[in-house]
């Protein structure tokens, strides 16, 4: 038996001790070191070669990430480690650091209670690593923080002990302020992070070393015999003194959760169910004999398996042949495996228990984000929210007509495995439309969709993905039903951005209103500045807009509210200026009159005429389009930094900032508009000789600069094949 295998025995022999599981993942910016890191802690606990760690990058198994060197997708490995004699399971996800890539960072938080927040020594703390800590915050994930390729800091930049130590600090504090910064407030004084109790480590993942205070007590080592090891360029024997994996999974087991503790407060803050019901007390208590519920993080594609749903068990037991409900589907699934991730491989087990991280195959309905469970009846967890949205687009169809059918199925299994991308399928034309977080994201899915999948496709030039919104109130405006028979009254008004804000990070539940949301939903929009008087009245909500019905006393009105939502959520998903998004809008519907025989009012008579006061108020309101921005963070030598600013002020982009205080070198920081960054990597190479860094972040939407919007809404509904002309309010009044 393979030592690998023996650790998943050692593995499935740990599972019922609770209290020694810790569910964890490894965070950072791109570059940092995650999957290196990932690499040596999977060879110290013997599941692959210790030469090759550092090297192979088990986790990065995909063909597309060894040749760009580069994390795409989040990788799962189990592992077993030795702390003071006792034996612990680790369950480990290596994510992503690319910008692009940030969902599959969202995703794997909601599967683990702590995460290693990974920077490297000589870049600092950079745009990617605050995004990761605000991810793991937001899920209630506890941080601990490894400082990495401090051997750099002599190799490289020759710095004295003194400057080194300082350099630690400077990195400490700017981490403990993010974290001070975001930390849910029950945790204020309980989860910054301090070197003195070994919740922070120091190291060099590639040369498979580490170090903590702890540590240095325990043993007797300093932090001259570190400097000196590295100044004699002798780091092999280091890592024989002081490995990596053994100071960085100690570090996880004295300061990050195990479930039992975890789930107490991580259950209330992802599920908003009833916690006093059978369910909501069995993952309270990690209860492996409670309902089986289990919350899916990850889909992967198995070219043997076929689809394999990877996740959180949270309740109950999962195990081969049981049969599972999807909340929201009508039938159940049946479990046909039940693994344990290493890497690329999976390892089958007879049955996985509750405060686990889990790979089945079998539950085909799944998508990342789905609630399974024994309970049909169950209140499903809540959505898991993005920290950016997709803003770059692409139209595919298949390069040969046969392929068509092929493409439509790959589109849909892609579709699922990551759901950070959304496909809009016409299947009367065979195009596809496919919208990314950004160039990189839709390349890596075209090319997988031609090597995995083996389907030639070819692709337009990537678009932008814009929004629209209103500048001001305007109505009532009155929308007729065809047979004049129903009348609806709708004003419109510009929601505030706090309000916008708090539906976008999952603060209110999306959708109709249940009347168990109301109190929620009233007390938060409250405290985004709408009345009282007006949260009450939320009827639906959907993107970043509000429907609020402002009526009173009209007769039929009730019956015929879900065809005025479903109108709404139709309106808001296309708007009339250039059929895009509408976001950060309220409408009111302020009257109505209705046909008292319902055979005149159905969905043909009221759709119609909602949508058409909608729009008709929007255009009064002086509906504007949004254009999605980034912010850019370029660090320069000195001397180019007129280069990179003539490239950014080229493409509208505002400086923010131009730091020089950092040696020979400078920082940039602007906000530049997506649909200017196109070509931008070639040109600030060009430009620069090649010795530019650069990195992006989403910044969010901004209003398109009026004297260019006419033009960009032309161009948009030419290539949606509408009018070149925009409708005006004149056009909706029958």
């Amino acid at each position: 038996m393979g030592r690998k295998e023996d650790n998943i025995m050692k593995a499935t022999a740990i599972m019922d001790k609770l209290s020694h599981i810790r569910n964890i993942d490894i965070a950072a910016h791109i570059d940092h070191g995650k999957t290196t890191l990932s690499d040596n802690l999977i060879a110290g606990a013997g599941m692959m070669s210790e030469d090759l760690a550092g090297k192979q990058l088990l986790l990065d198994f995909h063909e597309d990430e060894q040749q760009r060197g580069i994390t795409i997708d989040s990788a799962n490995v189990s592992m077993v480690h030795v702390y003071k004699g006792e034996e612990y399971l680790i369950n480990l996800i290596d994510t992503p650091g690319h910008v692009d890539f940030g969902g599959d960072v969202t995703r794997a938080m909601r599967a683990v209670d702590g995460c290693i927040i990974v920077v490297c020594a000589v870049e600092g703390v950079m745009p990617q690593t605050e995004t990761v800590v605000r991810q793991a915050l937001r899920e209630k994930v506890k941080p601990t923080l490894f400082i990495n390729k401090v051997d750099r800091l002599i190799n490289e930049l020759r710095v004295t002990p003194e400057q080194m130590q300082e350099r630690f600090i400077a990195i400490i504090k700017e981490v403990n302020q993010l974290i001070r910064k975001m930390v849910p407030a029950e945790f204020k004084n309980e989860w910054g992070i301090n070197v003195e109790d070994g919740s922070v480590s120091f190291g060099s993942a590639y040369y498979n070393w580490a170090i903590s205070v702890p540590y240095m007590k325990a043993t007797g080592l300093t932090f001259k015999d570190i400097y000196d090891h590295l100044a004699n360029e002798d780091q092999k024997a280091l890592a024989k003194k002081a490995p990596v994996h053994q100071i960085l999974l100690d570090m996880v087991i004295t300061h990050l959760p195990d479930p039992l503790v975890a789930q107490k407060y991580r259950i209330p803050h992802i599920w908003h169910g009833d916690i006093e019901s059978k369910e909501g007390r069995s993952m309270i208590t990690v209860d492996k004999n409670g309902p089986t519920v289990f919350m899916v993080t990850k889909i992967f594609l198995d070219p043997h398996a076929g689809e394999i749903a990877a996740g959180r068990l949270y309740s109950g037991t999962i195990e081969k042949g049981q049969e599972l409900h999807i909340i929201g589907m009508p039938k159940p699934n049946r479990v046909q495996q039940v693994s344990l991730f290493v890497g690329p491989d999976r390892i089958n087990v007879e049955r996985i228990i509750a405060g686990n991280i889990v790979a089945s195959v079998g539950l085909k309905d799944a998508i990342a984000g789905s609630t399974v469970t024994s309970d049909p009846e169950l209140e499903a967890f809540e959505r898991i929210v993005h920290i950016s949205e997709p803003v770059v687009t692409v139209a595919i169809e298949a390069k040969h007509v046969k392929d068509l059918p092929k493409l439509i199925e790959v589109l849909r299994k892609v579709g699922k495995a990551d759901p950070s991308i959304q496909i809009e399928i016409n299947p009367e034309t065979g195009e596809s439309l496919i919208s990314g977080m950004g160039e990189l994201h839709l390349e890596i899915v075209q090319n997988r969709i031609i090597t995995e999948h083996g389907v030639d496709v070819v692709s337009s030039q990537p678009i932008v993905v814009y929004r629209e919104t209103v500048h001001k109130k305007a109505g009532p405006f009155e929308g007729k039903s065809p047979n004049k028979h129903n009348r609806f009254y709708i004003e419109v008004e510009p929601l505030p951005l706090a309000a916008a804000e708090a539906i976008r990070e999952g603060k209110v539940h999306m959708g109709k209103v249940r009347k168990k949301d109301q109190k929620e939903i009233i007390d938060t929009f409250v405290q985004c500045g709408l009345e009282k008087e007006e949260a009450r009245k939320i009827v639906s909500i959907h993107g970043q807009n509000l429907l609020i019905d402002a009526t009173k006393g009209i007769q039929y009105l009730y019956e015929t509210m879900e065809l005025i939502e479903e109108g709404f959520e139709t309106a808001m998903k296309t708007g009339p200026l250039a059929n895009e998004p509408v976001n950060r809008v309220k409408v009111k519907l302020v009257d109505a009159k209705l046909h008292e025989d319902s055979i005149h009012r159905g969905p043909g008579q009221v759709l119609p005429a909602v949508k058409a006061a909608i729009y008709g108020a929007l255009l009064q309101a002086d509906d504007v389009l949004l254009e999605p921005m980034q912010r850019v963070f370029i660090t320069i030598p000195q001397d180019l930094m007129g280069a990179a600013t003539r490239q950014l002020q080229s493409r509208r982009s505002v400086i923010e900032t131009m730091d020089a205080d950092q040696g020979d070198m400078a920082q940039i920081v602007s906000k530049s508009p997506v649909a200017e960054m196109f070509g931008f990597a070639g040109a600030i190479r060009s430009a620069t000789q090649g010795r530019a860094l650069w990195t992006t972040e989403h910044s969010g939407f901004d209003i398109v600069p009026r004297e260019i919007q006419e033009k960009v809404v032309r161009q948009i509904r030419e290539r949606k094949g509408l009018k070149p002309d925009p409708p005006t309010w004149h056009n909706y009044v029958y």
